[in-house]
């Protein structure tokens, strides 16, 4: 079959160009984090294909949504495979499940596979077209339950295990059961932009999801170039982004300018981090927003720091042992990001190093002690002459130490 490409995606990325190209917007300069992050191969050869084995020397062919369990393992949507792969933390490459061509994902045939999530049990949850969730265990067992939506886009799993989807013909937030049974949790099933609660709501085009380790909800709704928040309480607000959007932009977060996030997940330090096809971005913790690697407008395939860096379909994103993970498509590997920082110098000037001696004398009350000296445990030098007036004494050689120096005491009759 010819290979599908995650078109929609591509279509409303170069609408959004052409659009913020048209009226001369094109948004401010990225902003790079300063912390040296790396992007880097670290499975696939980027040869179309499917290989099993160790890091580069394996074959993925458009691998799209991807996640971490507990132990660091990666899963990732192999799209025209049609399997989900399982790279261990040494990049040993596996089949997961799936066994070729519209097995056992059938809504895959279309392309049609919107998110992933994983929850504390390592179950894998998975969206397709139409009218798809699928239920991967940890054992591999696949299990598609029906749910009432022809359109489910993004899901994610809140620290309770509770399952919710969005869904781009209701323009709905959905609670999902174990049995695909829908709990309206927020919108109005009109589009637009409302903040407020519950049903009060209104969402355009909600797509990928993800949730911070309290429960709160994150959605990234298309339509309005924005990331809602919903909190336990269906209370929705806008998180990140500038309605009505005026171009891709770092910077506050907003101010910030965002689009087709394809994938999101939190790290351990609270970073929302963002698949945008080709660039990786980030919230901070501190509500800022900037570029981890890559650009806004140029696609590529190349490793480095910054701007150097560069993929094409930067599709999914997962996060273990603090190292990135980016699922980028139509190169056809796994990229992994890491954090380089190095802690800055401290000058001479400021550093201090302890150079001389110091010996702890144990012995008898009173007893006189001479302090030896040697470079070769050969040529011995006396230092001193101590009288012990407790059990024990420090010492420190007043002249510093430089290469091997050697010490011993011998009692003074």
């Amino acid at each position: 079959m010819p290979r599908a490409k995650n078109t929609m995606n591509r279509i409303r990325l170069a609408t959004l160009l052409a659009v913020s190209l048209a009226a001369g917007i094109r948004g401010n300069a990225q902003i790079y984090d300063a912390n040296g992050d790396y992007a880097q191969t670290f499975a696939g050869s980027g040869l179309a294909g499917y290989h099993d084995g160790v890091g580069q020397e394996t074959k993925f062919d458009n691998p799209q949504q991807m996640v971490a369990d507990s132990s660091g393992n990666l899963f990732v949507y192999d799209f025209v495979n049609y399997r989900i792969r399982k790279i261990t933390p040494d990049g040993t490459v596996s089949t997961f499940a799936g066994s070729g061509y519209n097995d056992p994902f059938p809504g895959s045939a279309t392309g049609s596979v919107g998110g992933m999530a994983i929850d504390q049990d390592n179950t894998i949850w998975m969206t397709a077209l139409p009218y798809v969730l699928y239920r991967i265990t940890s054992n591999a067992l696949v299990t598609a339950i029906t749910v009432p939506l022809p359109r489910p886009q993004g899901v994610c799993v809140d620290s309770l295990g509770n399952v919710y989807l969005s869904d781009w013909t209701s323009n709905n937030i959905y609670r999902c059961s174990a049995s695909g049974a829908l709990t309206l949790f927020a919108g109005s099933g009109g589009a637009g932009y409302t903040n407020g609660n519950g049903i009060f709501t209104a969402f355009n085009l909600p797509m990928a999801m993800t949730a911070d380790t309290v429960g709160n909800i994150y959605v990234w709704d298309s339509g309005n170039e924005l990331i809602r928040k919903i909190d336990q309480s269906q209370n929705v607000t806008t998180y990140a982004g500038h309605y009505p959007f005026a171009g891709v932009s770092d910077g506050s977060s907003s101010t910030a300018g965002f689009f087709d996030i394809n994938a999101m997940c939190f790290d351990t330090f609270g970073n929302l981090i963002l698949a945008c096809n080709t660039s990786v971005r980030q919230v901070t913790a501190a509500m800022n927003v900037n570029t981890l690697a890559g650009s806004f407008y140029n696609s590529g395939n190349s490793n480095g720091i910054g701007s150097v860096a560069l993929f094409d379909g930067a599709i999914g994103v997962a996060v273990a042992a603090r190292t990135i993970y980016i699922a980028d498509a139509d190169n056809n590997v796994i990229r992994s990001i890491t954090n380089n920082f190095t802690s800055p110098a401290i000058v001479p000037a400021s550093l201090q190093l302890g150079t001389n001696a110091g010996l702890t004398i144990t012995g008898g009350v009173n007893q006189t002690y001479q302090i030896q000296s040697s470079p070769d445990l050969s040529n011995w030098t006396n230092q001193a002459i101590i009288v012990l007036t407790s059990g024990s004494s420090l010492w420190v050689d007043p002249t510093p130490t430089s290469g091997n120096k050697f010490y011993r005491t011998v009692s003074v009759p």
